[in-house]
């Protein structure tokens, strides 16, 4: 028992190496840039078929960095989400969309990987997949956004689509600059995380709520109309 114990202590403590380094490489280089071998040695492995071994495919592995910090943030989403029911505030539901992730990251201290990292993911057609997989399949983020989508007013499909997008981009992006920003000890729009996450707040709700311009071919057809 106590063999099998310690067996078991050797492999998630090797594990926890090889997910520490990984997500460390795939921040700095990109995917494409990083091999396996690379990480194995960064771990700490002299075994340079480890990653292999542990975690099969590169999708797998970039599937159990992810779970490695999405468990804490869903953590953090439902206490947020438990505090907004009911609210008819956008920018409530707003928040547990955008502070969970922030709220984790600040808890991550400098440096940290894990922003940079899922920029990277997210810029690759197909790891992307992966990451939005995980979140969208917790329930508190759809919670959240159930609860967002009940406050704001209905958009086109095209524009709410569109929006969702800049949206993505802004929460993805702008986390990474501000980590790697805090990494390399550069100045930072905001001087805390918490204050970038107002920031993020801000921006998404106006986004959200910003009016909708008449696509100019419509407003032609409408024109047409009345003359008729």
């Amino acid at each position: 028992m106590a063999g099998g114990t310690v067996r078991a202590e050797r492999v998630h403590a090797t594990r926890e190496a090889i997910l520490a380094a990984a997500e460390r490489l795939f921040a700095e280089h990109g995917l494409i840039a990083v091999s396996n071998r690379q990480i194995s040695e960064a771990a700490g492995q002299g075994n340079t078929a480890a990653v292999g071994y542990h975690f099969g495919t590169k999708t797998e592995l970039i599937r159990a960095i992810v779970r490695r910090h999405t468990d804490d943030i869903e953590r953090i989403r439902a206490r947020m989400v438990a505090e907004a029911a009911g609210s008819a505030n956008a920018r409530d539901w707003v928040d547990c969309l955008v502070r969970p992730n922030i709220e984790h990251l600040a808890s991550l201290g400098s440096p940290s990987w894990f922003a940079r990292f899922g920029a990277q993911v997210m810029t690759d057609p197909e790891l992307r997949a992966v990451m939005a997989e995980d979140s969208l399949s917790r329930p508190m983020l759809r919670q959240a956004v159930d609860g967002l989508n009940r406050c704001i007013p209905e958009l086109p499909p095209e524009v709410r689509a569109e929006r969702d997008e800049m949206i993505r981009q802004l929460l993805v992006h702008m986390t990474a600059e501000r980590e790697r920003a805090l990494a390399d000890g550069t100045p930072t729009a905001r001087s805390s995380w918490q204050d970038a996450a107002t920031g993020l707040t801000d921006a998404i709700v106006g986004l959200l709520l910003a009016p909708v311009t008449p696509d100019r071919d419509d407003s032609k057809e409408n024109d047409d109309e009345s003359v008729r």
